[in-house]
């Protein structure tokens, strides 16, 4: 059996009324998709940039305390310090160093010492030895805790309680730290 279609037949084509309804609604929805993208583009941006401003800092504080405010450099420390009137407690340490990231989870963990550190002093944590041998009174090793006074000068009379590396302090040894960080702060109201 042959179908034989006519080629007089014309192909129902939709009104011009209902023509333009259809448009206005895809030009509608091409509206509301375009405006769905856009918020998600400026979320996206709005996103991106406060991580951006929250990773710097968090990449100086290194993980040893992120509502502490840290300078960036040993220079920026001793700016601060000097305006401020504040002690500069300098922490040398390591990434990649067992000790050091024990010590840094001991130091998160003691509120008494996160507060003294954010109100108190002027703090930097450093993973890149410093031009300046002061602060390496017994030797170059990591972890070691130093205080410098705004008078510039080094406090080695503040120390942790060994004696073969005088500056080291471990996990256990938060108590002693927290008093070292109070004689740092008393000591130089009462030196000057």
């Amino acid at each position: 059996m042959k179908l034989f279609v006519s080629k007089n037949v014309k192909e129902k084509k939709p009104s011009d009324k209902r023509e333009g309804i259809y448009k206005a609604k895809y030009h509608m929805l091409v509206a509301a998709v375009k405006e769905v993208m856009l918020r998600w583009v400026l979320f996206a941006l709005f996103f991106g940039v406060c991580a951006s401003a929250g990773e710097q800092e968090k990449s100086l504080s290194r993980g040893w305390g992120d509502s502490i405010s840290w300078v960036q450099s040993y220079e920026e420390g001793l700016s601060k310090m000097v305006k401020s009137q504040k002690p500069l407690m300098v922490i040398h340490h390591q990434i990649d160093c067992p000790f050091s990231q024990e010590l840094k989870k001991a130091f998160v963990a003691a509120k008494s010492i996160q507060k003294m550190a954010k109100e108190d002093f002027i703090m930097l944590n450093l993973v890149e030895e410093t031009a300046d041998k002061n602060l390496a009174p017994d030797g170059y090793y990591v972890p070691r805790i130093l205080f410098v006074d705004p008078s510039l000068a080094v406090r080695a009379d503040i120390a942790g309680k060994y004696d073969n590396r005088h500056y080291v302090y471990e996990p256990s040894d938060m108590a002693l730290l927290a008093k070292n960080m109070k004689k740092a702060k008393v000591l130089l109201h009462s030196e000057l």
